[in-house]
């Protein structure tokens, strides 16, 4: 079993569809014996719906999510994390970027005005893992995992999620963030390329630091 280092309790792996956000968050419970937080999107009704008809169906997955990654952090905030420690494959602070790529004015500010209301004040990551890929990779890593609803995302749709990503992190500053260029970083195939990726965590020394292959 590989120790992560004690000062992260509470880890968070984030980044566009396709970066390998919950593969890398589920390998790092896995090797540190820690509690893994996940996602569920199989179990949201309308995720399908939005891939065919984003326009009717944004405010209904949108929200799904949100009630969905406010329970999951809600339980996160309950938790003990001194006796053993969590990583999860999302931070709740992200969630409004995809509202504001998806909704319409109206919807919009609904959702902000339930994610205002909602939103508790949950324990803020230790680390926040940042993953980026080109476009290209995103769309040939969604393909490849071969979701039927994913069929219908297009390039443009995760250029855009890709970029609002990176102003997003830009200009985060809630937690340390180490972001990793995972565009010739196979971890999950590859047990040098995760060990490298586990050093990489442990030197963390900054509030921000950068890890491709090859540094």
């Amino acid at each position: 079993m590989t120790l992560l280092p004690e000062k992260y309790r509470y880890i968070a792996v984030e980044g566009p569809i396709g970066a390998g956000k919950t593969s890398l968050a589920r390998m790092l419970a896995e090797r540190s014996g820690s509690a893994a937080l996940l996602e569920d999107p199989d179990a949201n009704p309308f995720l399908p719906g939005f891939y065919q008809d984003s326009a009717r169906y944004a405010l209904p997955t949108q929200l799904f999510f949100l009630f969905q990654r406010l329970n999951q952090v809600r339980e996160l905030s309950q938790a003990d994390l001194f006796r053993r420690a969590t990583v999860a494959d999302f931070i709740l602070d992200k969630d409004p970027l995809f509202a504001r790529l998806t909704l319409n004015d109206d919807e919009l500010r609904l959702y902000q005005q339930i994610y205002a209301r909602l939103k508790p004040r949950g324990a803020t990551p230790d680390l926040v893992i940042y993953l980026q890929a080109s476009t290209e990779t995103l769309i040939e890593r969604v393909r490849r995992r071969g979701l039927s609803y994913e069929r219908t995302i297009s390039e443009e749709y995760l250029l855009r999620i890709a970029e609002s990503y990176a102003r997003f992190f830009y200009h985060y500053d809630a937690a340390p963030v180490l972001i990793v260029n995972s565009e010739h970083l196979n971890f999950v195939d590859s047990a040098g390329d995760f060990d490298l990726l586990l050093q990489r965590i442990s030197a963390m020394r900054g509030a921000r630091e950068f890890f491709s292959l090859g540094e």
